[in-house]
């Protein structure tokens, strides 16, 4: 009888254990779904600066270390609406030229504190996971250090199918000279706030889109380290 009633028991304890644990799984579960389900409404941009666009170009050097200093979100805001920001409500036209108006590009933010998706339409950020990918994104862009030094990464993407529909392998140019226009606004915009920026190239496109799990169809033509530059 009595070894009758420790079994009962024991099974009650496992299943108890068992609920508690399923709880607090669906529970971590849902928060970080939440967490990467995020969406963050950005600041508005700035349409006047302090210093004007001459100076900006003569100041634009490629700058590859960092201080400590994280950013700030205004920063961030300003730097990605500069990148591809919407400067047209109207008829959506964006901060850098695109062939037929058909914006191919795709951005995305390596924080810290996660992985973010920067959506134009309604200037805002959609926040993909909380880990920070700045070591190994590093190690993708064949160790290139200042990628994990810097307090974040700008990575650029492209969908050539976007364009090439419309103007077929020409596309693929087009879609290359529009990443070196959202760029270079990048880097003039980084100048404008005193930040440091680099743009890079060398990196393993298979490495960067297992590691940030981007869709088949975003293949990463840039990493843009930005911070406040060291060796100012």
């Amino acid at each position: 009888m009595k070894n009758r009633f420790a079994i009962i028991i024991g099974v009650a304890l496992v299943f108890l254990s068992f609920t508690i644990y399923s709880a607090c799984k669906e529970r971590r579960t849902k928060m970080k779904s939440e967490k990467a389900g995020k969406i963050i409404k950005l600041p508005a941009p700035r349409l006047k600066g302090t210093i004007s666009l001459e100076e900006c170009i003569q100041k634009r050097r490629s700058k590859r270390a960092f201080t400590a200093q994280g950013l700030t979100i205004d920063e961030i805001s300003q730097m990605l609406w500069a990148t591809q920001g919407i400067t047209e409500p109207r008829m959506g036209f964006r901060s850098a030229p695109s062939a037929g108006a058909l914006y191919p590009l795709e951005v995305y933010v390596v924080k810290a504190d996660g992985l973010y998706h920067y959506q134009p339409a309604g200037h805002k950020l959609e926040r993909l996971g909380d880990k920070d990918f700045r070591a190994s994104l590093a190690r993708a862009a064949l160790g290139q250090q200042y990628v994990a030094q810097a307090p974040i990464d700008i990575v650029i993407c492209a969908v050539y199918e976007r364009v090439t529909a419309k103007y077929g392998n020409r596309g693929i140019r087009y879609t290359h000279i529009e990443v070196g226009h959202a760029a270079q606004n990048l880097l003039l915009e980084a100048v404008a706030l005193g930040l440091g920026a680099v743009p890079i190239g060398a990196f393993r496109d298979d490495a960067v889109m297992e590691l940030l799990s981007l869709p088949e169809d975003h293949k990463p033509l840039y990493i843009i380290p930005i911070g406040h530059p060291a060796d100012n």
